[in-house]
């Protein structure tokens, strides 16, 4: 692997880089580009090499992650409280809630 980062690391990244933008944009206008990203992942899903399918899962985690800056969300505390102690759902770590169920 190149370069490991993690979700904190990755968050203040994109807010380092962006944050202005991003902050003068608003949620609304950014949530706009995460949906544009979202289609490009899904046509990429469908017809994309492996190496596009991986920049497109990047691209929708950066604009999600730019939401969460824009609305000072620490993503990292947000993964730990919802799927630290395992699915939120039946609580284990590998699910066992039936199929018809979210999560």
């Amino acid at each position: 692997m190149k370069n490991e980062i993690s979700i904190r690391d990755f968050q203040r990244l994109i807010r380092k880089m962006y944050y202005e933008k991003d902050r003068q944009r608003g949620v609304d206008g950014t949530f706009m580009w995460l949906m544009e990203e979202i289609g490009e992942l899904a046509a990429a899903l469908r017809n994309g090499r492996p190496d596009e399918i991986r920049l497109e899962f990047a691209d929708v985690l950066a604009w999600l992650t730019t939401i969460a800056n824009v609305v000072e969300c620490d993503l990292t505390e947000a993964i730990a409280e919802k799927y630290g102690t395992g699915c939120p759902g039946c609580g284990e770590y590998a699910c066992i809630c039936p199929d018809e169920e979210k999560p």
